[in-house]
């Protein structure tokens, strides 16, 4: 039986899940980043609550894209393929569409069992808040912003490594808080209530050398 390298077993594992690797190093040493299609059909997801579906949305990067549509939920959340990650760097970009009770787009990270951290801004709201949610949604940090415009695109950024996430907003470190409440887990997509909210070019960078 032939044996594949590091490299080849990585570069095999990206393929079931959409996504693309590349070698960002001059060295040699592997780096990766991951790439998940939101435009075409999502094998390999799980929905955990919500209604998400691949739509066509004006100013999607292929012309389609990933959008949540229920509305009677308190959370909508979808889980992503691969991991579970420790230290990652991922960002998104979302559009909010509409909402009258909220209108939010969040990235959940280190997701297990149910609990999870989530980054998220709301078109209806001049705060950019950091959340973890364990039966309940508990805030850790905030800070002030500018509400994102509703019909527009934005994007989504956070960063954990060990007990430190950061997050920015439109490419605006906003938030750099200390929490060791949860070490690994799943990457996901996250919106709130009546929010109906499309998400593109979700890009995933697991950290490694720590």
């Amino acid at each position: 039986m032939t044996r594949l390298s590091k490299r080849e077993l990585m570069i095999a594992a990206a393929g079931l899940c959409g996504a693309a690797i590349f070698d960002a190093s001059n060295s040699g040493a592997l780096e990766s980043e991951i790439q998940l299609d939101l435009s075409s059909p999502l094998s390999g997801w799980e929905p955990v609550s919500g209604r998400w579906d691949v739509e066509e949305v004006l100013g999607a990067s292929k012309g389609k894209a990933l959008v949540q549509r229920a509305t009677g939920n308190d959370f909508n959340v979808i889980v992503a393929p691969g991991g579970p990650y420790a230290d990652v760097d991922v960002a998104v970009r979302f559009k909010p569409i509409s909402g009258q009770e909220d209108a939010s787009a969040g990235i959940v990270f280190r997701f297990s069992d149910g609990r999870y951290y989530v980054i998220r801004a709301n078109a209806l709201e001049d705060n950019f808040n950091l959340y973890y949610y364990d039966r309940g949604r508990r805030q850790i940090s905030s800070s002030r912003v500018k509400a994102p415009a509703l019909g527009r695109w934005h994007k989504l950024r956070i960063v954990a490594e060990g007990d430190r996430l950061k997050g920015w907003l439109n490419d605006e470190l906003l938030i750099d808080h200390r929490d060791s409440r949860y070490s690994t887990g799943q990457i996901g997509l996250w919106t709130k209530a009546d929010s109906i909210t499309a998400f593109d070019d979700l890009i995933v960078k697991p950290i490694s050398g720590r």
